[in-house]
């Protein structure tokens, strides 16, 4: 799930190089946490939201595959 949130995130800033994605287990799920650039802060979230929701949906229908809970968190 990390790579492809990585992948997500770099087609979608100025900036791919400075994308930083973290992977970290508990015992509910895997959390992954996106950095990025905060010039590309905006892009990354959409207006409302849109982009962030549309990336957990994809993270999300991508983890149901391999029946794993998966929370993707913008930092």
């Amino acid at each position: 799930m990390k790579e492809l949130v990585e992948v997500i995130a770099k087609a979608l800033v100025d900036h791919p190089d400075e994308v930083v994605v973290n992977e970290k287990s508990d015992g509910k799920g895997t959390k992954i946490e996106l950095h990025v650039a905060p010039s590309d802060m905006g892009k990354v979230i959409g207006k409302q939201g849109r982009i962030a929701k549309a990336i957990r949906t994809v993270v999300k229908a991508a983890s149901s595959k391999e029946d794993e809970y998966v929370d993707v968190d913008i930092i």
